[in-house]
């Protein structure tokens, strides 16, 4: 019998509930400061071997970060996965206590493996970066909007509110360049990414803030993270289409437009997808390889610390 301490909670904007395993153990306590500080306390003395949170939005983040700051072993996990996992289980209800229970038997079972939700400094530019995705999302927004303006005056409302959103998306932009630029470890690995034909600041701050494990893992490994490595879709006889799936979707979108650059003006990027094209394949699925092929290159650039180099690829 597994004697181990497992540990799920279920995050809600004031609750958290907590289920504590083999122990079968329920907490719920609110989520005000000295409450969470409590709760930790209470975790820490139960050395669990896994902490496992869905990867949610901002309060369980905040939460991954103080557990791992306390020491402790945590990791955030998709929460289709959670869902699918309690499918499978029989688990058809949902209540935040439930959910709780579903993540400690997901940590019991699975076993996810552990990954930081890294420093307080890589914690800020990764919020940074989010936040400037989010102003972008606004802006498309209010242009589909001027497309539809019923009325001079509409129209001018949404050129000012363009306006705001433009100046805030230049002013986090600053913001962003000038926190990379007080961490000199996150400066080279920008500036090493960037050495790469097709990859400006943006794209190379998004790499390095939404995938803290490039250059630790293998290029199986991080292709699968990212969700660009192809998936098996057979069965019996039937033989399917490769698929990908699942991954991180920002930098999986931050990837397909450096890669689209790429394969107009990357010397060995260019080659391989036209070759990939010549012998049949379908331009997305040439496209998909070269974003797995830039990926990999990237990860073994991050890896030895090393910028571009044509022979690399």
């Amino acid at each position: 019998m597994d004697n181990r301490t497992y540990i799920g909670i279920d995050v809600a904007k004031d609750t958290l509930d907590v289920h504590i395993l083999p122990e079968g153990q329920c907490v719920h306590c609110t989520a005000r400061a000295k409450d969470v500080q409590r709760l930790i306390g209470r975790i820490e003395r139960l050395s669990p071997e896994l902490i496992v949170l869905e990867a949610t939005g901002g309060y369980g983040t905040t939460l991954a970060a103080q557990l791992q700051d306390a020491g402790l072993n945590v990791t955030m996990v998709n929460p289709r996965q959670v869902r699918d996992f309690a499918r499978a289980m029989g688990r058809l209800a949902k209540t935040d206590r439930i959910d709780a229970q579903v993540l400690a038997l997901f940590a019991q079972r699975v076993e996810p493996p552990k990954r930081s939700v890294g420093d307080a400094e890589s914690r800020r530019i990764k919020a940074l970066v989010a936040r400037r995705r989010q102003l972008v999302d606004m802006r498309t927004a209010e242009r589909n909007r001027m497309h539809r303006a019923a009325s001079p005056e509409v129209a001018e409302s949404i050129s000012q509110v363009l306006a705001c959103i433009e100046q805030q998306i230049d002013d986090t932009e600053g913001q962003i360049r000038k926190a990379i630029e007080a961490s000199e470890v996150w400066v080279e690995k920008v500036e090493i990414i960037k050495s790469v034909k097709g990859i400006g600041d943006v794209t190379a701050g998004v790499l390095v803030a939404e995938l803290p494990e490039l250059g630790q893992l293998n290029r199986r490994e991080i292709a699968a993270l990212v969700g660009v490595a192809p998936m098996n879709r057979d069965s019996g006889l039937m033989r399917g289409h490769r698929m990908i799936t699942g991954g991180r979707v920002f930098v999986r979108n931050a990837l397909y437009m450096a890669t689209l650059v790429a394969t107009r003006h990357n010397k060995k990027i260019k080659a391989f997808y036209e070759r990939l094209v010549r012998e049949g394949k379908t331009k997305m699925v040439a496209l998909v390889a070269a974003m797995r092929k830039l990926l990999t290159i990237i990860n073994s650039m991050i890896r030895d610390m090393k910028p571009w180099k044509e022979k690399i690829a």
